[in-house]
């Protein structure tokens, strides 16, 4: 993983102690609510719900075991409720779909303190909220992944650098969301991004990027475009700047829903394109020497120099990992939570921290230890974080397989669930966040005990069910092969279901918003609803589809009659 030089942490710790005297200022009343809240925001600080949350950047998923015990210390001595109504509350992190860590109950005159324990282990919160660049985001299997086509990591870490802090691009019309990938397949949804990257290499061996640009989420759910099909990576910092600059300029600001890049792109459609190639050639004719807007080869070696495997690291002869234990748990773990990896003789391993009783993506203090445990007997002291709010072991040998099953199924990871109906992705919801129109985490915790049946799931197959408590889309709800997404109806929770959307991965498909099926659904009947989905595509399937094929093959109106039908159902109950 990317280890920090003497000037990125004297960086991290300046803008801790910038942060400490902007929060004291506040605290003495010298700096008003108004002032501080832009300097807070831009910091990772929140005022939600109950309590301020804190969202802390892990860049394109890196974490060290080190820093995950930092996370838990946090979890345990900071984020804790011990008095009042809330009292109890906390103790945890909630890993998110854009590789953050959220905390909930973090008191705002601790919130300093927090700052530098978390710079104290190369980690922050900068530019996770706010109208910025927010934190690059990549594939958990960045760096390992056996159909790489290139290492994204110094590109992530180089735009990290770039972008952070970035003056004109401080104050952007709304947030922007970065994505890149370096593999044949896609499991970063770049799609979904304001500016998605795809590293290609040309016919001459020649690096270089795909630039899609306008996807998101929210009341508008958007596909991003292809704007150019290469991009040099010595260009790919002068390209991304003309689209933020275009963007900068032209994008609304009277109207916070048409504020993100992807309206303006739907409503200028080539303009947009012609403005951001202008912008492009007018940067590089800017340029008099012709190379001062580039990345130099130099940047990219030192950058890269930054990233090394662990010590020790060795490749080994492959061998049949399946043979190495009979048990058909083990078995079932090898096949949903093994993955593939480019050094011979090592795999990378999710840890599923899809469990019932836990909403998706939370740990405990006690978890995340258990977790950099984990990854500094098997990984060489690192973990990844998912876009499925998993933890991943990035570094783990083939003949450990069988010790680390054990191990991780005695502390609760080996759920052979990942990319099942029970890995859900669901956003923290109206139990913590201020927009939430409805809670999310019930309907994950009730289809959680429904389908604990293994075998079950395994019938089931591939199915991404993805949950959001409002329109902000945090939860991912336009992507899910199942999407659920929580509104309001005068003050009390309804749920709008949506089938067949799919995040752009290999197993889930070209990317595609789901379909809205019939009106909301009561609070009490939103799981029904999907069982009813369920149990429709079990009858009508064919030999081996998918229930996203099926979804495609059959239409709407099958699984929409059936779902309806839940609601006949109760109104006569």
């Amino acid at each position: 993983m990317y280890r920090y030089t003497d000037f990125d942490r004297q960086f991290v710790h300046q803008r801790a102690a910038q942060y400490r005297d902007q929060l004291e200022r506040h605290l003495r009343g010298e700096l008003s609510t108004d002032d501080f809240r832009p300097l807070r925001l831009q910091n990772g600080w929140y005022v939600q719900r109950h309590a301020p949350m804190l969202r802390v950047a892990i860049p394109y998923g890196e974490l060290s075991s080190r820093q995950l015990r930092q996370l838990a210390k946090i979890a345990r001595e900071y984020d804790v409720v011990s008095s009042g109504p809330f009292a109890g509350q906390g103790g945890y992190g909630h890993f998110t779909t854009r590789q953050n860590l959220q905390y909930n109950w973090i008191p705002l005159d601790k919130s300093a303190d927090v700052m530098d324990l978390l710079a104290a282990v190369d980690m922050h919160g900068i530019q996770t909220s706010g109208n910025c660049i927010r934190n690059i985001t990549s594939d958990a299997f960045v760096g390992i992944a056996p159909d790489e086509i290139e290492d994204a990591r110094p590109y992530c870490e180089i735009l990290r650098q770039w972008s952070t802090l970035h003056p004109e691009f401080a104050h952007l019309p709304r947030k922007f969301k970065i994505a890149v990938s370096g593999a044949a397949e896609d499991r970063a949804a770049i799609l979904w991004h304001d500016i998605g990257l795809q590293l290609k290499k040309n016919a001459a061996g020649e690096v270089g990027f795909q630039v899609f640009v306008g996807g998101g989420m929210g009341r508008t759910p958007i596909i991003a475009t292809e704007i150019n099909a290469f991009v040099p990576w010595q260009q790919i910092l002068v390209f991304i700047e003309a689209i933020v600059r275009v963007y900068n300029l032209a994008g609304r600001r009277d109207n916070l829903y048409k504020a993100r890049i992807k309206i303006l792109v739907k409503a200028e459609g080539q303009k947009f394109v012609d403005a951001v190639n202008a912008e492009f050639a007018a940067i590089l004719a800017d340029d008099a020497g012709g190379h001062e807007h580039l990345i130099p080869e130099a940047e990219l070696a030192r950058v890269k120099a930054g990233f090394v495997d662990p010590e020790g690291l060795q490749a080994a002869p492959a061998i049949d990992v399946a043979a190495l234990n009979a048990e058909p748990a083990y078995q079932r773990w090898l096949q949903r939570n093994v993955h593939g990896h480019r050094v011979s003789g090592h795999r990378a391993v999710t840890l599923s921290l899809k469990r019932v009783g836990i909403p998706p993506g939370d740990t405990t203090a006690d978890v995340m230890d258990t977790a950099a445990a984990l990854a500094d007997r098997f990984s060489h002291g690192e973990l990844r974080v998912s876009h499925r709010q998993n933890l991943v072991l990035p570094w783990v040998k083939e003949a450990d397989l069988p010790e680390l099953f054990q191990a991780a199924r005695a502390a609760g990871f080996a759920t052979p669930n990942a990319g099942r109906l029970t890995d859900q992705i669901a956003c923290p919801g109206g139990d913590y966040c201020a927009l939430a129109n409805a809670r999310s985490l019930p309907i994950a915790a009730d289809i959680a005990e429904r389908y604990q049946d293994l075998d079950e799931l395994e019938d089931l197959g591939d199915i991404d069910l993805h949950i959001s408590g409002c329109i902000n889309s945090c939860g991912h709800h336009h992507s899910g092969h199942i999407g659920v997404l929580g509104v309001d109806k005068d003050g009390t929770e309804w749920y709008q279901l949506t089938l067949g959307g799919s995040d752009g991965s290999t197993l889930s498909g070209p990317a595609v918003a789901g379909k809205v099926i019939g009106p909301s659904f009561a609070a009490d009947e939103i799981a029904d609803a999907i069982e009813a989905v369920l149990d429709t595509y079990k009858a009508q399937r064919l030999s081996g589809e998918r229930f996203v094929d099926a979804v495609k093959r059959l239409g709407l109106d099958p699984f929409k009659a059936a779902a309806n039908a839940v609601r006949v159902a109760t109104a006569r109950a």
